[in-house]
């Protein structure tokens, strides 16, 4: 193996680049159209366009990604997470094309790549399974059948799944039929297969999974546990290692049965496999049943390698190349507490919508031995619709839990990021809540303490206000200190002159529907007396070309990163960010001609279903269409009871942000 082609994107493709490079062997990037200039394709040896934005297109294209493997000379490839990572063909024709597949065999890809017959050949291997439905037939009548014999609520999930998606939880035998509709659409638009499989609905459970790894010799370990409990929309947000409150017994025993699943397929290279945990008497040994096993590297293996000490890309090359194991079970070693934490550029107060937009800043946490920031992404890149939102990993190590929290806090809070929105604000919320911290987890934690860890953004404060308005009176400042190069010409001046008055000026700030004022007085002692309703306050200020602004607020030094994105000004103060919009009185009032009654795309995609019709009358609540962005699917209500007068796309066209989707009669 000499030259490696990652047919993948982002960070997890930069980071399969640093292992390759240090183990001595060139990298070949691909890339679709709007990740010309993204990190990845800057950091491999060699880079090749591969198709337009969609995946389809690009990312999922064989033909196209094994031409130009070999075209770059390349002799293996690395299929990173997702798109084809868990594609029996492409591993086939990866091989058929002689080149070295970092992954497992194809056979092996395809055994587990159906849930049913995975849970099947577990259940040969005496590996617990949870009970339900795994069979062929798909009839809608006879789902429901099988749905009422396992007991709602029951777990519809795709057979070809992964990430979430395709899976949908029913409570209400009446609302089987539509929830089964939407989980088979979003399989066949993920995976292209619309089967299904139904699983009893754990009630309080953990998502606890197993590293396992396997090589060519017959040798398979496992790498002990993750805890990946808490989650949004069935995908992961927070993952850790070990698993709190896992009890050594048990830890072998779970590690003994995901060696055995291995071992059941004829298993090589890294896997994972899943188990849920019925935690409503706590974890015992009879309480966890297998779930499905990812042939490929996680998203969160990172902890796993905190733990270890090993770097399972190293392992995952070594393997392809015929190499037995590094390690044999008895020589790996848990040291201390690691946990992952998803940074998605998305709005957790409204049901983590995806978001999208340019990063007009972009700070990352510094890394040493216990903090690690795994990211794609760079400053002044784009955040498209077009793939996962996630768009950075924070892997944090510490001696014990305790002390990984307590790092996880102060890196955190080193985060700044501006032009999209994130879920920064939610992390942070979560490692301070105390039953976090107490490890009281399942699957449904984020849901039962919504309240406390989705909120929406923090209103400014007079605080805020002073330090947007310091950004405004400091940029104006040094843009006319310089005019027509004369240091004594009158029109250098920024003191708010005003004839037969004292220099006085005003700012005008938006925060959502909300005006705030600023008044500005000029000092002859070079500060700004800024009045903030009936607030008044002494400032001055000084911004660094890096965007950093250093305030005097009546004698509080404070500091806020600062970014400005046309008429948007972003603060981050303290681990929060604002974001405000400039109101320049000179532009005039902007007009708003989107009819009140209507509802706009919240973010680019593609209309997948339209479900209802012009004239139609709908309650609170009902569902209108359905948006596909980001991989998922989002279903667009009607926020009130009224009549549709118009419908203004239909299925399969793409929508941009705020587009009209309908509208409403005006009475409505």
């Amino acid at each position: 193996m000499q030259k490696l082609l990652i047919a993948n994107r982002g960070e997890i493709a930069c980071r399969v680049m640093r292992t390759a490079r240090a183990m001595g062997l060139r990298t070949v990037a691909v890339f679709s159209e709007v990740d010309g200039d993204a990190p990845h394709v800057r950091m491999a040896d060699q880079a090749y366009l591969i198709g337009p934005a969609p995946a389809q297109e690009s990312y999922l294209d064989m033909d196209r990604i094994l031409s130009v493997a070999a075209k770059s000379g390349a002799d293996a490839v690395h299929p990173g997470y997702g798109f084809l990572s868990e594609n029996a063909v492409f591993a086939e024709r990866a091989t058929t094309a002689g080149l070295t597949f970092v992954g497992p065999p194809a056979e092996a890809i395809r055994a587990m790549g159906q849930k049913a017959t995975a849970k099947a050949m577990m259940e040969q291997a005496e590996v617990p399974v949870v009970p339900g439905y795994h069979g062929s037939e798909q009839d809608p009548d006879f789902l429901s059948v099988e749905a009422e014999k396992i007991g709602y609520p029951v777990l519809i999930k795709a057979v070809a799944g992964g990430g979430g998606k395709g899976m949908r939880r029913v409570d209400d035998p009446a609302k089987f039929a539509k929830a089964l509709q939407g989980a088979r659409r979003e399989a066949q638009s993920s995976f292209g297969d619309d089967l299904v499989l139904l699983e009893r609905y754990i009630e309080k459970p953990r998502h606890i999974e197993i590293q396992v790894f396997a090589d060519g010799h017959g040798n398979v370990v496992h790498l002990f546990e993750r805890d990946c409990s808490l989650q949004r929309r069935h995908q992961k947000v927070i993952e850790e290692a070990p698993a709190p409150g896992m009890a050594p017994e048990l830890r072998a025993r779970m590690g003994e049965a995901a060696v055995a699943a291995a071992r059941a397929i004829g298993y090589v290279g890294a896997g994972t496999v899943e188990f849920i945990a019925d935690v409503a008497d706590g974890l015992r040994a009879d309480g966890f049943y297998f779930m499905e096993m990812n042939t490929r590297l996680q998203v969160e293996h990172p902890v796993t390698e905190m733990i270890t000490g090993q770097d399972l890309v190293e392992w995952q090359l070594r393997v392809a190349a015929g190499e037995a194991l590094p390690l044999a079970q008895a020589d790996i070693a848990l040291t201390g507490h690691a946990m992952e934490f998803r940074v998605y550029a998305e709005n957790p107060a409204r049901k983590f919508l995806p978001s999208t937009g340019r990063l007009a800043r972009f700070r990352l946490p510094a890394e040493d031995r216990s903090v690690r920031v795994d990211s794609g992404v760079a400053e002044g890149g784009e955040v498209t619709p077009y793939y996962d939102p996630m768009i950075a990993k924070l892997v944090v190590h510490g001696e014990d839990r305790r002390g990984a929290i307590r790092r996880a806090e102060v890196a955190l809070e080193a985060f700044q990021i501006a032009g999209v929105t994130t879920n920064l604000d939610f992390l942070r919320r979560v490692v301070r809540h105390g039953p976090f911290g107490d490890a009281d987890l399942d699957t449904g934690f984020i849901e039962r303490h919504a309240e406390v860890l989705l909120v929406p953004p923090p209103a400014p404060d007079a605080r805020i206000l002073a330090l947007s308005a310091l950004v405004g009176l400091v940029e104006r400042q040094t843009e006319q200190s310089v005019v027509a190069g004369d240091p004594h010409s009158p029109w250098g001046t920024a003191d708010g002159w005003r004839l037969n008055d004292e220099g006085h000026d005003s700012f005008e700030f938006l925060f959502g529907e909300e005006s705030h004022m600023v008044g500005v007085r000029y000092r002859r002692d070079g500060r700004y007396e800024l009045t903030i309703g009936d607030t008044p306050l002494l400032a001055t200020g000084a911004l660094t070309d890096d965007g950093v602004l250093t305030g005097d607020l009546d004698g509080e030094r404070v500091k806020a990163a600062v970014a400005v994105d046309g008429d948007d000004l972003h603060l981050l103060v303290d681990g929060a960010t604002y974001r405000l919009t400039r109101h320049d009185p000179l532009h005039g009032e902007i007009e708003d001609d989107i009819p009140a009654a209507s509802i706009n795309a919240p973010l680019p995609g593609k209309i997948v279903q339209v479900l209802v019709e012009s004239g139609a009358t709908v309650k609170k609540g009902d569902s209108l269409l359905v948006l596909e962005a980001m991989k998922m699917e989002h279903t667009i209500t009607a926020p009130a009871e009224g009549r549709v007068a118009k419908v203004n796309f239909s299925a399969g066209d793409q929508v941009d942000e705020g587009d009209i989707l309908l509208a409403f009669d005006d009475e409505a």
